[in-house]
């Protein structure tokens, strides 16, 4: 299962504090069942200091993987402890599909 594989590979990588990896697929025009479009939130110290670009590319190296092949769209929220906590623990919704969704 790909969200399982997410989610293990993040942990050992950023040891979160707070980790959510969510199956978007049905939100988009995909057979039942697809694991192809997922959002990531992570909160963790290895993000101290780093620009969202520089988050987002240790994202993108950890699963990179997955992303050659398995996932076509990877919604990536990446926060320190205090900024999830500025933002109330709270990431922001996905947008509805615009190529088809349902």
């Amino acid at each position: 299962m790909i969200q399982q594989t997410i989610e293990q590979k993040l942990h050992l990588a950023f040891e979160p504090t707070f980790l959510d990896v969510l199956n978007e697929s049905y939100m988009h025009n995909v057979p039942p069942g697809s694991e192809s479009h997922f959002k990531v939130v992570v909160v963790s110290d290895a993000f101290l200091g780093d620009r969202l670009i520089a988050r987002h590319r240790k994202i993108n190296t950890v699963l990179a993987e997955e992303l050659a092949g398995m996932i076509h769209a990877l919604a990536i929220h990446t926060y320190t402890p205090q900024e999830w906590n500025d933002k109330n623990q709270q990431s922001p919704n996905s947008p509805d599909c615009a190529g088809g969704g349902k």
